[in-house]
């Protein structure tokens, strides 16, 4: 039986992709900051789908959290053979309304995180000839859209460079850039969603279907929903410009969850 660990597994598309996996009968190491969700989340699966669920409480904005994650995806007796970095947030504001503290915070979570604990993931891959990742971005990525958007254009270049560079390995790693998802995320950033269309809305259980059968066919980047697929395939030739303005009036930023 194969394990999957997910970062932010406790709500939002995390716990979509923890209930899929388990309903498809993966053992799951569940990472999130809460240890109380944490353990109720791991009970619920257990109880449910007869998997074993283990819990890593670790907040990936400190360098503890990101080591204790490192180390359980390098561990080689229990190894992990997909990785999901899930986990992010946003800030509300735009740029220099933010607290410099919060922007690096973000980067820490987004960034620095998902290139370490994908690292430490795919070397031990590498060396049994196979596993996944998937880096969960957003198409806020192909916007120009403030920094959330600039460190999820980071994690699609990034995972997009490193499969390039570790094809024929049998390591698979894929971009995942959803849309807008009804989750908690934008709840959490305190951002309002009333002037968001209805059609731009995702739901996440259709979305990480989408995604793992992107991964089975060795997608790099996956854009989830013909929807966004059409929108993103607009955005590579209107000019930047115009695109600055049309996120501005759709809503304040594109979110992954």
């Amino acid at each position: 039986m194969t394990t999957a660990l997910i970062t932010g597994s406790t709500s939002g598309i995390g716990a979509a992709f923890a209930r899929r996996l388990a309903a498809d009968g993966h053992n799951l190491v569940l990472v999130a900051r809460d240890t109380k969700r944490l353990a109720e989340q791991a009970t619920e699966l257990h109880d449910r789908h007869g998997i074993e669920a283990e819990v890593l409480a670790a907040d990936l904005a400190e360098d503890t959290g990101i080591e204790a994650v490192a180390a359980r995806v390098a561990d080689r007796r229990n190894p992990v053979d997909l990785l999901i970095n899930n986990a992010g947030f946003a800030n509300k504001g735009r740029y220099l309304d933010v607290p410099m503290a919060d922007e690096l915070r973000m980067l820490k979570v987004h960034c620095e995180a998902v290139l370490r604990l994908t690292s430490a993931a795919t070397e031990a891959m590498r060396e049994r000839g196979r596993g996944g990742v998937i880096n969960v971005a957003s198409v806020a990525a192909f916007v120009p859209r403030g920094t959330y958007g600039a460190s999820k254009a980071w994690v699609v270049q990034f995972t997009q460079g490193a499969a390039r560079d570790l094809a024929g390995s049998g390591v698979r790693l894929m971009a995942l850039a959803p849309g807008f998802v009804r989750t908690e995320f934008h709840q959490r950033a305190g951002m309002g969603t009333d002037n968001i269309p209805g059609w731009m809305w995702l739901d996440a259980d259709k979305l990480v279907a989408a995604a793992l059968a992107d991964l089975t066919r060795g997608k790099t980047l996956s854009i989830p929903d013909p929807r966004y697929k059409v929108m993103m395939g607009m955005a590579k030739v209107v000019p930047r410009g115009m695109l600055g303005r049309f996120t501005s009036t759709t809503g304040r930023k594109y979110g992954p969850q």
